[in-house]
Formats: C-alpha cells, sequence, structure tokens
C-alpha cells in the first residue's frame, strides 16, 4: 500500500545522508580537536567518518572542506537555539522510519542493515534521530534567513541576461499530458474471499495460535512493511487515511486485533503495538482483491468506446475526466498529470509511469490514446487508462519565454544562497573559532575563519 505516508525524504539521496553512520571508525586514527566553534568541538574522527564515505563527492581537499561544512552546520544549529527553533518530534520520527525503511527495502532484512552499518538498528535509529533533528532544524532556520526573498519578472530577466553561456541550463525534452483512468469492477466474491482471509488471521491471532508479524511477513501486500511484520513505526492521525487512523488510534489492547477495515488501497486488519502521546506504532496486514483478466478487458473496451466519442468531438477529454475518471487526484483537475517531483504539468519521459510513457513516446499533440492496463503503484492495484498528450517541449537551452519559471527559481535560488553566505560570515565574526595548528592552510568558502575578532 504505502498507506499514504507523508513523503519527508527522497529515498534516493536518504544512504549518503547517513554517511557519518555507515563509516567504519578507524583505530588507527588519533581523536584530536580540529576545530572549535563556539564550545562545540569538531574531532578528526568526524571528518575521517564523512571523507570516508564521501571520497567521491567532494572537490576539493576534504580535510579543508568537510570541517568547514560541520562548523557551518554548527553555527546553523546555534542559530536555531537562539531563535527556539524545534523540529516536530513526530516528523523527526516519521523520518527516521522512512529512512530505516529505505535501509531494509535496499538491503534485503534487519539483519542486512546491521551488518553494513556495524551497529544494532536500536543504536542506528538513535544516531539517526539526532541527525534528523538537526537537518529538520538547518532547514527551518535558512527558510526563516531567506523567507523575503521575492523577485519580479524584470529581476528575473536581469539575472538571465547576466548568466554566461556555459551557465544557461539545457532542458531535456518534456511533455504535458492528461489522463483518464478507471477501477475495473471486482467480483464480490473476491473481496469476500479477502475477507475471509483476514477473518481467519485475526481469529488466530486473538487465539494465540499465531503472531501478527509472522502472519504479515507472510502475507501482506504492503511491501513496505511486511518484513517488518507489518511494523509502521510511530505515526500521528494525519500520516494515514482517515478509515486507518479512526481505528487504529482507537485500539487500546495490544493483544487483540482489528475488525476489518477498507480504505483506498484495500482491506486491512491493524493490531497496536504502543501509544505515544498523539502518536501510535501499529502492525497492519493488507490484502488487496484481485481484477481478473476479463474485468480488466471489458474496462478497456468501454475506455476504447469512449475514446472514439472524443475524437468524433461528441464531447471533449476534459469532461470526460470530470465524468468517467475514478484517479481523485485528476478527476477534477480536467484530466491534468501532475508532475509530483516539482509539482507543475511539465513531465520528462522518464518521470512518467512507464506504461504511460510507452503511449505517449508515439503519439503527436492532440493524440489520444487506445485503453492500456497500467499499474498504480500507489495502490499497488491494475487500472485502466487512456492519456491524452496536450504538448511536448523539444530539448532546449533554457530561455524566457519558453522557461520562466525555471529561471525564477534558479534567480530565488541565487540570491538565497547570496543571503545565506553573508549571514555565515557574518555569523563568524560573532562566534569564537579556534583552528587547530595544521588544519587552517585551506582556501575556506566562507571568510572570516582565520580572521575572527572573537578569537
Amino acid at each position: 500500500m504505502k498507506i499514504q505516508y507523508r513523503k519527508i525524504w527522497v529515498a534516493a539521496a536518504a544512504l549518503t545522508a547517513v554517511c557519518a553512520i555507515a563509516a567504519p571508525q578507524k583505530k588507527n586514527v588519533v581523536d584530536e580537536v580540529a576545530w572549535i566553534v563556539g564550545d562545540e568541538p569538531i574531532f578528526r574522527s568526524e571528518i575521517e567518518e564523512q571523507y570516508a564515505q564521501e571520497r567521491n563527492n567532494i572537490v576539493g581537499n576534504p580535510y579543508c572542506v568537510i570541517p568547514e561544512m560541520l562548523a557551518v552546520q554548527k553555527l546553523y544549529l546555534h542559530q536555531g537555539k537562539i531563535d527556539t527553533i524545534t523540529a516536530q518530534e513526530s516528523q523527526v520520527q516519521a523520518g527516521v522510519d522512512s529512512r530505516i525503511n529505505f535501509f531494509i527495502e535496499n538491503l534485503g532484512s534487519k539483519e542486512k542493515v546491521e551488518e553494513y552499518f556495524r551497529k544494532p538498528l536500536p543504536l542506528l535509529r538513535e544516531q539517526l534521530v539526532d541527525m534528523i533533528r538537526n537537518q529538520m532544524i538547518i532547514e527551518q532556520v535558512q527558510r526563516k534567513i531567506t523567507g523575503d526573498v521575492k523577485s519580479t519578472p524584470n529581476d528575473v530577466r536581469k539575472y538571465f541576461n547576466t548568466l554566461p553561456e556555459d551557465s544557461i541550463p539545457y532542458v531535456p525534452m518534456q511533455v504535458e499530458a492528461k489522463i483518464i483512468s478507471v477501477n475495473p469492477a471486482i467480483p464480490p466474491q473476491e473481496i469476500e474471499d479477502v475477507k475471509a482471509r483476514l477473518r481467519d488471521y485475526a481469529d488466530r491471532v486473538n487465539k494465540g495460535e499465531s503472531e501478527f508479524s509472522t502472519l504479515a511477513i507472510m502475507y501482506s501486500e504492503d511491501d513496505g512493511s511486511a518484513m517488518q511484520g507489518g511494523e509502521l513505526g510511530f505515526r500521528s492521525r494525519a500520516d494515514f487515511v482517515p478509515e486507518f487512523s479512526n481505528v487504529a488510534f482507537n485500539l487500546n489492547d495490544p493483544k487483540k486485533v482489528s475488525r476489518i477495515v477498507e480504505t483506498e488501497y484495500g482491506y486491512h486488519i491493524i493490531q497496536l503495538i504502543e501509544k505515544r502521546g498523539d502518536r501510535v506504532n501499529v502492525r497492519h496486514i493488507l490484502l488487496n482483491p484481485k481484477v481478473n483478466d476479463k474485468d480488466l478487458k471489458d474496462a478497456a473496451v468501454k475506455l476504447d468506446s469512449l475514446r472514439k466519442e472524443i475524437m468524433a468531438d461528441k464531447f471533449t477529454f476534459e469532461d470526460a475526466a470530470r465524468w468517467v475518471s475514478q484517479d481523485k487526484d485528476t478527476k477534477n483537475n480536467k484530466g491534468i498529470m501532475m508532475n509530483p517531483e516539482t509539482g507543475s504539468s511539465r513531465f520528462e519521459m522518464q518521470q512518467l509511469p512507464v506504461e504511460v510513457a510507452k503511449r505517449i513516446e508515439l503519439m503527436q499533440p492532440g493524440d489520444v490514446s487506445e485503453a492500456f492496463i497500467m499499474k498504480d503503484v500507489k495502490k499497488n492495484k491494475d487500472i485502466v487508462a487512456i492519456v491524452k498528450l496536450t504538448a511536448r517541449y523539444e530539448g532546449h537551452k533554457a530561455n524566457l519565454s519558453d522557461d520562466f519559471n525555471l529561471i525564477k527559481q534558479m534567480y530565488e535560488q541565487h540570491q538565497k544562497q547570496k543571503i545565506l553566505k553573508e549571514w555565515v560570515e557574518n555569523k563568524i565574526k560573532d562566534t569564537y573559532v579556534q583552528i587547530a595548528e595544521g588544519w587552517e592552510n585551506c582556501d575556506f568558502r566562507y571568510d572570516g575563519w582565520l580572521k575572527n575578532p572573537a578569537k
């Protein structure tokens, strides 16, 4: 399923972001103090840990780049204390759970995660809590510092006109598309069979004949939690769809299993693990009734008929999306597909669902595809869809007329980086900094480390 977990972290970057945790300790390194920032030391071992994992990503002398990076983080965290900025613990825990889940999915098991990181999961979790909390605080501090950045069209034009030719980004080919999708009818007997299986699992747990976690590993169709015995980690009500939250947060006996819960993802049974204030940790088993081939084909035939009527101008694709589509994200948006990575309606081809990309690749703007079967990855079910290609933008160097929003984002990011650099250099002036002998001969990114009047 992936029960509407609110995405907090980009999974592809998760492993790199915990590089300091993954790095093995070097026993031959003397744990000397390399820098002191305020009253916070930066140890050589910290620098070596970062270098062990980031050696291929560091530009410049790592023994200059890394300690300066750690020092800047300490400046932001100190400002966070001054401004009493905190990270919401439910979001921290959700971030930790997301990272742990990512590691387990990619490494294969909890045991392999412990082997990779050379530490037990409880210790890894403890270290991740501090790391993610600090990241969230730093991001809030940076947003507060740069919160007033705004741009006018004239600002964006001036910025673009000053860009060197080799700094103007190349924009890959992009498309805009609309979609109509339907969920084929599921035979009532299939639904009853799923419910019967869930009732059987619940009875076996309630009678003490089976462990809920074992049944989840064996049978749950939520790939994100099954290998963890169905455990979802501590979550707030907002982290789940309402139907699931209403039941999960009303459970009181960890030895009992909930009634069957129906959500847009399928059918669940839930078991309480622990409650902590406004958060709850539960296990669940998800089963999703399967659509048979005949029903998929019937739905495809109906959508092909709808396509013919659209092509005959009996009504528009947009009207059909509003009347027929069962995708709640596009139904009331004239069928427009939105890119979850950028928040815009433009997609690079690799950002589209595979089945959609295959059709669009052969289409021209205005074309409507024949019906096809595709996987709704979020809900882990087969659906039937037709798509309309509304626009194709060939790859090109960015320009103001076609890519104004992209250039606007570049300008605002440039301004934010400028403001943050000035803020850091001013903060350095007011902060005690001591750099040990042998660590100071660097071409630092920020001015003031070696001219600090507070020293």
